[in-house]
């Protein structure tokens, strides 16, 4: 079977991969001059299913309208005369209860560990390396309402048999001794052992290289215009380079695609978020972290990558507007000379934004369409590459005729 994918962020470059693997001819068609030019390109760098969930949770309403009017706040809200906008705040809105929460969050718990697996397995398949790590995520509380916090998840993640450790400030400080330079005092952490670090640019970059020497077609710098529909199924994609048929389609797009599937009458509840990042060559080894960390007070990862740190935080909700703001990147330089002074020269920093296509409840939306040929592997939010080989995974085989080797219930809302 021919299937086209539309879309080479993580997404797309590992549904391109299982559907290859499953036996199809696959194309993959994106308007950017590579792989993971959008989203995947500056992200956080974590691979973290202990810490997969929705940000819909209870309180966050009132947390929100709080940073509206906090400059250095991780989330801000920015009203627009945009119905889509305000409809999927409304949404957001009804799913931060703690039932709703709690569903949404067992969900994104289930498809991320699985990923995680998809992931360690294709890498042992195929000896790709991406600056990758497997040396564990530390979660940084600075107050003491945060380490409380901080316990109640570790207590959620024994539930599931997941592996953590609480530990104190000092402690801490051992896992990641860059932070005994901290300026900033803190209580301790929750130590995630078995989650990963990686850059994703590099990862799609190299798995689009392999694909491509295994016959995987890519179309590059070519726009996206329209997916033509012909009696109930998918005919073809209108693209800048002319139609292109297939027998399968997969939606792989980023924070775009509920645009492009209004035309259809499919209604995506997915939305830009905008993130922030910067990225600069270490240049005081000790000051800097081993793996990473996520710091709780300011909703700011740091990751190693080799010999650079990325640093990525901040969550917009504008719509598309993809300015530079300093003071997202002011949030971003402060907290890093805060926890690891001198790690990196702000001033030498590579600075990113892009835009996270996020749901409302928080999962993504996989499977088939009301148009038969037509498949959805979209709306990951700020966990595409934590989830993508296994939603990818799962996409091929429920395109193959196969049962998805896990249970999809939340995720198969198309």
């Amino acid at each position: 079977m021919k299937v086209l994918v539309l879309g080479a962020g993580v997404v797309g470059v590992t549904s391109a991969w299982y559907l290859h693997k499953a036996g199809h001819e696959v194309v993959v068609v994106d308007q950017n001059s590579g792989p993971a030019q959008g989203a995947s390109f500056g992200n956080a760098g974590g691979v973290c299913p202990s810490f997969a969930g929705p940000w819909a949770a209870p309180g966050m309403p009132l947390k929100a309208l709080k940073w509206m009017f906090q400059a250095s706040a991780p989330l801000k809200i920015r009203p627009k005369l945009d119905p889509a906008q305000w409809s999927w705040l409304l949404q957001f809105v009804s799913n931060c209860r703690t039932d709703t929460f709690a569903e949404n969050k067992q969900t994104m718990q289930r498809v991320a560990h699985y990923s995680l697996a998809c992931l360690q397995s294709l890498r042992a398949e195929t000896g790709i390396q991406y600056a990758n790590q497997s040396a564990g995520i530390l979660q940084l509380f600075q107050t003491e309402e945060e380490f409380d916090y901080g316990a109640l998840c570790a207590d959620l993640l024994d539930a599931e048999g997941i592996p953590n450790r609480l530990v104190d400030a000092d402690e801490a400080g051992a896992i990641e001794p860059a932070l005994k330079n901290a300026r900033v005092p803190f209580k301790g952490g929750l130590h995630l052992s078995k989650d990963e670090t990686g850059d994703c640019h590099l990862f799609c970059k190299e798995l689009a290289a392999l694909l491509q020497e295994k016959g995987v077609a890519f179309h590059f710098d070519t726009e996206i215009r329209s997916i033509i529909s012909d009696s109930g199924q998918i005919d073809s994609v209108d693209t800048s380079s002319g139609r292109i048929e297939a027998d399968a389609f997969v939606v792989a797009l980023g924070a775009r695609v509920a645009g492009l599937l209004r035309p259809l009458g499919l209604r995506l509840p997915v939305y830009p978020v905008k993130g922030y990042s910067i990225t600069g060559t270490i240049q005081n080894v000790d000051n800097a972290p081993l793996s990473s960390v996520m710091d709780e007070h300011s909703k700011i990862m740091f990751t190693r990558l080799g010999d650079r740190l990325r640093v990525a935080g901040v969550a917009e909700i504008a719509g598309f507007d993809d300015s530079l703001r300093p003071s997202g990147f002011d949030n971003v330089l402060r907290r890093t000379e805060e926890l690891f002074p001198g790690a990196v020269i702000s001033a030498d920093c590579k600075r990113w934004t892009g835009f996270r296509p996020m749901t409302p409840d928080g999962p993504p939306r996989l499977g088939q369409t009301r148009y038969g040929n037509l498949f959805l592997n979209a709306g990951h939010g700020s966990n595409g590459w934590t989830q993508a080989c296994g939603t990818s995974k799962i996409v091929a085989d429920i395109i193959s005729g196969k049962k998805p080797e896990i249970d999809t219930r939340g995720l198969c809302k198309v």
